[in-house]
């Protein structure tokens, strides 16, 4: 798999420049127009992941690979993208005009945890088709977003920072209410959470020296210090599903990303995803899939 792409790598390969702010503690941010990149950003991009958020309102139709997933814009959306999740896109018909903005988690790091949202995380929604309205009025928030960066008022990234949350809801908004935030502020959500938050420290598996440590639902129960059954209670509550189900999809995701987009050959993913044997991992995989992982790589 590609390496890491940092937000160093972006502005060499986009701009041949590195800004002197980048590595301050306050973290960092920046707004463009996406018009400079097309002709770069259009072309298919090497599917990777990054250390930086990026937010894109893109206007053309394309397709975004995006997890295991494929997406495609027909014609106005906004693309969420996260250091969580690998992604490239492509051009179908040549892309108008957009805008998109780039951080890192830093800039983030007194008002909040950015992985958290729904819409930054690996099972989230990460696209969003828009109305011709919808895309104006975001339009004008990445428009007051160049007037802040451009001003000198001390405050200006707070602003910012203002923006890109106002960005985050508006996308979130679109989307129905999950069991999960109906439950918020229980003991089951609370558990929940933090079993979530120990799944995914775990992904991505960017090296075949990593290998899974939590892969069965009683290491997670033993690590919560509660008793297994427990914690299945609370994930059917939040989730509607059980322990198995919730650890078996994410390592199926994570072994689909492997498949498609690394260069490893099947007993280095196996091992990665804590099986011990590739004759393992390939029942695993047809059991969910239908098809062995070879089969599911060549199509």
């Amino acid at each position: 798999m590609k390496p890491v792409e940092s937000i160093e790598d972006f502005y060499r390969e986009k701009l041949n420049w590195v800004p002197d702010s980048i590595h301050t503690e306050i973290g960092h941010f920046n707004v463009f127009k996406l018009a400079p990149f097309i002709g770069k950003e259009a072309r298919p991009v090497p599917y990777s992941r990054r250390d930086y958020f990026k937010i894109s309102l893109i206007v053309g139709n394309n397709k975004v690979h995006y997890a295991d997933k494929v997406i495609e814009i027909k014609k106005k959306a906004l693309l969420f993208a996260s250091p969580q999740v690998p992604y490239n896109w492509e051009e179908i018909d040549k892309i108008q005009s957009g805008y998109f903005c780039v951080f890192t988690e830093s800039f983030f790091h007194q008002f909040g945890n950015l992985r958290q949202y729904e819409i930054f995380q690996p099972t989230g929604t990460p696209i969003f088709e828009l109305t011709d309205k919808q895309a104006d009025e975001i339009s004008a928030i990445y428009e007051r977003m160049f007037d802040e960066i451009n001003s000198g008022y001390t405050h200006k990234y707070d602003i910012l920072r203002t923006l890109v949350f106002e960005l985050l809801h508006i996308a979130m908004k679109m989307q129905p209410s999950s069991n999960f935030e109906k439950q918020e502020g229980n003991a089951s959500q609370r558990i929940t959470s933090i079993f979530l938050e120990l799944l995914e420290r775990q992904f991505p598996i960017d090296d075949t020296r990593q290998r899974l440590s939590l892969r069965s639902p009683s290491a997670f129960a033993d690590q919560l210090a509660i008793h297994v059954n427990h914690l299945n209670r609370a994930l059917k509550k939040t989730i509607e599903k059980s322990t198995s189900e919730i650890i078996s999809e994410r390592i199926l995701q994570e072994s689909k990303i492997l498949l498609r987009h690394s260069t490893w050959n099947i007993s280095e993913i196996a091992y990665a995803l804590g099986f011990n044997e590739v004759t393992h991992f390939n029942k695993f995989f047809k059991q969910h899939t239908e098809i062995t992982p070879t089969r599911f790589r060549n199509v």
